[in-house]
């Protein structure tokens, strides 16, 4: 039998109210159910009020979506109102029983409770309803161990992994019984299983944290590298599947791997675009943004995030068209704040305003009116490409402001400073004569001490 939407449901009874548990078909995969729970306004937190209120529709479907991206069947998905939190359970009595009636009735193998559990009540969950609890934090960390390609991404989700799991070993099984240290009875308590587990977890952990940092040493070198030509560097960040690495492809004119599915890219992704007046940047693609990104997970990624902080510019995508757009925004202020990026007060920052082509005519014109505005958010479609070349403009405006432009006269004999040029300087235009080029360069803040020092004599005009 087909599902019934949830909007049908609601007409249906006359209401507005959520049905409880609607049945969704999905990938295929281990049968799970999905529980959304949504504080109440006696357990509101406090700094949620000041904060664009989000839809319990859409953290219901973002919430199924994450489960998607590891190929679980959802057979039932609901929100949860709390108007109390329960230490042992976080849910009251009557809803474990609830849920438990349907882990039964609905042969469920998975319950994703879409909120951050303790040790304490994810063991009590799994007793209660007899089934694996899986938490919003440890959901993320799955899609990362499934969807890290290489070798540094696997050392990042494991490292994370790792670190999540040594604060959640729990007395859940026989084995974890004391044992005597000693002979017979004489001997004193030796070391319990939960304490060789933390210890064999902590040496790992230790042992991936300083592979990690030859890859962070490993970055810094190549970044280095990278600091010595002419191109800058721009960041593309965004909460996850605003469309970065469809813009990514568009602007690149590449095949990354992109999705209508949420942490499609992990693995940052570098390429060369041309701007439309000449010269090159470097376009950098990274992983995608989440409400309640774990902590641990933000630090494990450092060293590929590192690539945002020595960006010279950052493209925040935003998806304009989903009914949160402004509390996703805040969401990813939030985890640039954590790298210690402040949105609002950092000049590198463009917004990007994405999937205007899913707008409704009125709406999406009224967006537009963003491109027409300087300095403001530029409005397009990765998709349609609407909005592109107003983005490349805006890029090589913001890229060139710093850049002084010098025009010199080299003579034919300075190969070996023509080449240096070449790979240093933008060059905007180049006439040769019979015995020496003239040349038109841009040269960025960083190489011009270098410059001045190769060409201060053939020099014929500066602009600034």
């Amino acid at each position: 039998m087909k599902p019934k939407s949830r909007k049908s449901t609601e007409s249906e009874k006359g209401g507005t109210a959520h049905e409880p548990f609607a049945e969704r078909k999905e990938s295929v995969g281990a049968r799970a159910l999905v529980v959304v729970p949504v504080f109440g306004p006696k357990i509101r937190r406090s700094n949620e009020a000041a904060r664009p209120e989000r839809s319990n529709e859409a953290r219901l479907d973002e919430a199924v979506g994450l489960a998607r991206a590891i190929d679980l069947e959802i057979v039932s998905a609901g929100i949860v109102t709390l108007n109390s939190l329960r230490p042992a359970t976080l849910f009251g009595t009557g809803k474990v029983e609830e849920l438990g009636l349907t882990v039964k009735t609905e042969d469920v193998e998975l319950v994703v409770v879409d909120h951050p559990l303790t040790p304490i009540q994810q063991r009590n969950l799994e007793k209660a309803l007899n089934a694996k609890v899986l938490d919003r934090t440890g959901l993320i960390l799955e899609i990362f161990g499934a969807r890290a390609r290489t070798a540094e991404g696997r050392l990042q989700v494991e490292l994370a992994h790792l670190k999540w799991q040594k604060s959640r070993l729990v007395r859940s099984w026989t084995h974890l019984e004391r044992q005597r240290g000693g002979l017979g009875f004489i001997g004193g308590p030796g070391e319990t299983q939960i304490e060789a587990d933390r210890r064999l977890i902590q040496e790992r952990i230790s042992q991936l944290e300083k592979k990690l940092e030859q890859v962070r040493r490993t970055r810094d070198l190549h970044r280095k590298q990278r600091k010595k030509v002419p191109q800058p560097v721009v960041a593309l960040v965004g909460y996850t599947n605003a469309g970065k690495s469809t813009l990514f492809n568009r602007l690149t004119e590449s095949e990354v791997f992109a999705e209508n599915l949420l942490f499609a890219t992990l693995d940052p992704t570098l390429r060369r675009i041309p701007l439309p007046h000449g010269g090159e940047v470097i376009l950098s693609d990274t992983v995608g943004f989440i409400s309640d990104l774990p902590t641990h997970l933000v630090a494990a990624f450092r060293a590929t995030l590192e690539e945002v902080l020595e960006a010279d510019l950052i493209l925040h995508v935003r998806d304009i068209s989903h009914e949160d757009t402004d509390a996703q925004a805040l969401d990813v202020a939030d985890t640039l704040r954590l790298l210690g990026i402040e949105e609002g007060s950092d000049e590198r920052i463009i917004e990007v305003w994405n999937k205007v082509d899913l707008l409704d005519p009125a709406r999406r014109e009224a967006v537009l009116e963003a491109n027409r505005a300087d300095g403001g958010a530029i409005a397009l479609s990765a998709i349609s490409g609407e909005g592109i070349d107003i983005l490349l403009q805006r890029i090589e405006a913001r890229v060139s402001q710093e850049r002084s432009v010098y025009e010199i006269d080299l003579p034919l004999e300075e190969g070996e400073t023509l080449a240096w040029l070449y790979r240093s300087t933008e060059v905007l235009e180049r006439r040769d004569g019979d015995a020496s080029s003239h040349l038109t360069l841009r040269v960025a803040p960083k190489q011009r001490d270098r410059f001045m020092q190769r060409c201060k004599s053939y020099i014929e005009a500066k602009s600034a």
